[in-house]
């Protein structure tokens, strides 16, 4: 890494040539922009902290990956512990879409309290 500090003139002042490190491209999805939220409105110091230092995205993105995963075992989990199976879709639609929904509500709810709100 480069100490050298390199200026442009521009009229009478010279100004620092500054340029950020490389970003992450990873997506930040719904998980990340909640937590990105979250950081935003409760913790205004470790959200500004992150961004200055070119941070937040990395950790919004981890914070995403891992609460997909972890919403989506808890969706199988919840699922198979309740026994809604693809039998039960078939024979009651209706009753399979209120389970299901349930489930991810409840999903939801963990992963906001466990993940994002943390």
């Amino acid at each position: 890494m480069s100490t050298e500090i390199t200026y442009t003139r521009q009229g009478d002042y010279n100004l620092p040539n500054l340029t950020l490190p490389k970003q992450d491209t990873r997506e930040i999805g719904i998980w990340g922009a909640r937590r990105r939220q979250y950081l935003k409105k409760h913790h205004k110091i470790l959200y500004y902290n992150l961004l200055t230092s070119c941070k937040l995205h990395d950790h919004l993105a981890d914070i995403n990956e891992e609460a997909t995963e972890m919403y989506e075992q808890l969706v199988e989990k919840f699922a198979k512990a309740e026994n809604i199976t693809e039998q039960l879709k078939a024979e009651n639609q209706m009753l399979w879409v209120a389970k299901m929904n349930n489930v991810y509500n409840r999903a939801q709810e963990i992963v906001n309290i466990e993940m994002i709100h943390k």
